[in-house]
């Protein structure tokens, strides 16, 4: 049976030193093997205790029943705060709620058809873009990935000077900085230094100084009353219903930046690791690619996504396999007990879509790949207890239901177009920074339909 890359994993036991050695170069490779199958793992460190919990249950606990007993933990803000400030990704609480309030109502389901014209021309570019012979397909996704965020959100594509500025910076800003920096294992007073790299700094900065402009030439277009109808105008139109008030420039600027890092980041390893996948099981692509040119040739409508299934399916197992984001972190607030474990106050609670997603107790052929499953009893549970790529409950992903759409379609229209080979002796290696990525990008052979 071929088997989709896996990192390998740690021995069980290792020093505090070793394993912060291996978690900054990749938090994957430095996990043990035994939480692929425990339900639940406890890691002590001098400074914080850790849980790592694969129970479908407590996670259900923690992400559903009782979200706000269980806030977002400060450690994984220590490393990304430079670039999203105060964004939704990082608050908590009444802030939270706040700006969950204003951005909502942008990523309601009205407004995904609203947003399809804009997606469907940046698939038709990314088309446009695509050599043939040996592309690194993962740096043509994020390409494609942020032309569908500035297109969506700003009504304009990555062409356009600032956006694409915008994306040369993220590129260099991504190489620089690694999801946890020090300060995640290391409690230090606020006052003190975060040891960010000279690069990441400059790049935060060059980041939010370009979307500050985007964001004040659209607030000029919107009190002229000219501003065209897409998410940006949106969100900055929407007031509090129960303050009455609009997001700042400043808060502005943090929520564009963390639309830029889920919507392009998260979506551009996503359908990296996708096309890799239907290279690599062939016989799925083609499947794929006689659905999208069966439904597709009608041209651009936003009734395609209903009858777009194979691509839905193949997507959602890649999510599976490869979920961009494959930890969570929250922290407790009480006393817990868990599996007769007692958890104190601040206790960190991690919750892995990527051990969950590939548990041995939960999914039947865990490590395979099978876009079939989802018609499977197994797999039609695991869908709704044990498949967590957005999080899930009141803190899912506010872009999941985008998501779902933009994938699909854009296999459906790269499929369509191109046929997807392997390359011998160039399989990725899939390694976590800011996101599940392949560690010397992933490479595959292209040629015309």
């Amino acid at each position: 049976m071929i088997l989709p890359p896996k990192p390998p994993a740690r021995p069980d036991r290792v020093s505090l030193r070793q394993y912060l050695k291996l978690f900054r170069q990749d938090i994957l490779s430095a996990q043990p093997a035994r939480l692929y199958r425990a339900w639940m793992a406890e890691f002590r460190t001098p400074f914080f205790r850790s849980y790592l919990v694969n129970q479908p249950s407590l996670v259900d606990e923690v992400l559903k029943a009782r979200p706000m007993d269980f806030p977002k933990s400060d450690r994984v803000g220590e490393g990304l705060r430079p670039l999203l400030g105060n964004s939704v990704f990082l608050t908590n609480g009444a802030a939270w709620l706040r700006q969950r309030r204003i951005i909502d109502p942008a990523f309601e389901g009205g407004r995904l058809r609203d947003t399809f014209p804009a997606m469907w021309a940046a698939g038709e570019a990314a088309v446009a873009r695509m050599g043939t012979g040996e592309v690194e397909v993962e740096a043509e996704m994020s390409h494609a990935a942020a032309d569908v965020i500035f297109r969506t959100l700003f009504s304009i594509p990555i062409e356009n000077e600032v956006a694409a500025e915008t994306f040369h910076q993220f590129r260099a800003y991504q190489r620089t900085q690694p999801i946890l920096n020090a300060a995640a294992f290391v409690p230090l007073p606020r006052w003190m230094p975060r040891g960010f790299a000279a690069e990441t700094k400059r790049t935060a900065r060059a980041i939010r100084g370009l979307i500050e402009t985007l964001t004040a030439e659209r607030m000029a277009l919107i009190q002229a009353g000219t501003a065209p109808d897409d998410l940006a105008t949106k969100i900055m139109t929407t007031s509090d219903p129960e303050t009455g008030e609009c997001f700042t420039t400043e808060e502005m600027v943090d929520q564009v930046a963390i639309f830029f890092l889920a919507g392009h980041e998260t979506s551009a390893s996503a359908l990296g690791w996708t096309l890799y996948l239907l290279a690599l099981f062939p016989d799925w692509q083609d499947k794929v690619a006689a659905e999208a040119e069966a439904v597709l040739a009608g041209g651009m409508d936003f009734a395609v996504m209903s009858r777009l299934k194979l691509a839905r399916d193949v997507f959602r197992e890649a999510l599976r396999l490869y979920p961009p984001v494959p930890m969570m972190v929250r922290e407790t607030v009480r006393p817990e007990r868990f599996r007769d474990r007692d958890l104190p106050v601040g206790s960190q609670v991690v919750l892995s879509p990527w051990h969950l997603h590939r548990h041995e107790r939960v999914w039947d052929n865990p490590d395979g790949f099978d876009p079939g499953r989802w018609a499977t009893e197994n797999g039609k549970t695991c869908l709704r207890e044990a498949w967590i790529p957005f999080s899930t409950g009141a803190r899912v992903c506010t872009g999941a239901g985008f998501a779902m759409v933009e994938g699909p379609l854009f296999l459906a229209m790269l499929l369509r177009a191109f046929r997807f080979e392997r390359i011998d002796g160039k399989d990725p290696v899939p390694v976590a920074y800011l996101t599940v990525r392949a560690k010397d990008g992933i490479w595959l052979k292209l040629a015309p339909r």
